[in-house]
């Protein structure tokens, strides 16, 4: 066998991964297929597997309610703000930790890192505090502000930084370039796999969150698309088939956004190892 020839992935392989990429897919067709069906239908027992005829009742509902547009306008200002801080904020952190050393650089890292392992619910009341001090309460800077960096973000930057050669920046430094320039002129080009990685899963954090918006949140025109999506279940009565067309609109922003990134994203997850 040629050495230069790239070795294929096995049969082994193949057989394993193609049930569980089926397992995982079956969710995503059942939601397609029941955002086609009749309420009827949904409901029926034993549920149809196929849909009898094609319905589009649950988009016209969807379509119909005249705070859906806000409320997807709403989730994609929160998401988009949301990843354009982290990219910027979380580069600036994770190349200061990489690349500069300051006394107590690395206890403050891990003091940011043990943020991670916090639960939202023990961070949930001293964040609505600080936001009600702010007068952020029932508007979108309650969901943005939280959200503007992450540990994570920060982390990851600062993984895939450390696995640059310094040599590229200190010949920067030397035609006097200052460390801002070096970051976004030389490393930041370099560094597309972490900026994909943060952009695609901080867009998929923000997108898909209700338990903050739906505590943050009262009034329905400042809803996010996660949140008002909650207004198509009754107590006594869920149109389902309109949960279902809803729910299909709001996966496929994130659907893209992830197909877009998707061969970024692998390479950063294979490149960011842990490094000290």
């Amino acid at each position: 066998m040629n050495p230069s020839t790239p070795r294929r992935p096995s049969l082994g392989w193949h057989l394993l991964l193609a049930p569980l990429a089926l397992a995982f897919a079956l969710p995503l067709v059942w939601l397609v297929l029941s955002s086609v069906m009749s309420d009827a239908e949904i409901n029926r027992f034993p549920p149809a597997l196929w849909p009898h005829g094609i319905d589009l009742s649950g988009y016209r509902y969807v379509m119909g309610n005249a705070l859906f547009p806000r409320w997807f306008a709403n989730s994609l200002i929160v998401a988009v703000v949301a990843v354009t801080s982290n990219l910027l904020f979380g580069a600036l952190g994770g190349y200061a930790f990489a690349r500069m050393r300051f006394g107590g650089s690395r206890l403050l890292l891990a003091l940011m890192l043990a943020t991670m392992v916090v639960p939202f619910q023990l961070t949930m009341i001293p964040t609505f505090l600080v936001m009600k001090w702010l007068g952020l309460i029932d508007t979108l800077g309650a969901l943005i502000v939280p959200s503007l960096v992450t540990p994570f973000a920060v982390f990851l930057f600062r993984q895939f930084f450390l696995s640059l050669p310094r040599e590229i920046e200190e010949a920067a430094w030397i035609d006097g370039c200052s460390r801002l320039r070096v970051l976004f002129s030389i490393v930041l080009p370099l560094a597309r796999p972490a900026l994909a990685t943060v952009a695609v899963l901080t867009f998929l954090t923000a997108w898909n969150d209700l338990s903050w918006p739906l505590i943050a949140i009262n009034h329905d025109t400042v809803y996010t698309l996660q949140l008002g999506l909650t207004t198509f279940q009754g107590q006594h009565h869920t149109k389902w088939s309109a949960v279902m067309a809803g729910n299909v609109i709001t996966v496929l922003p994130v659907l893209v956004a992830f197909l877009l990134a998707q061969r970024t994203f692998i390479q950063s997850l294979t490149s960011s190892g842990i490094k000290g």
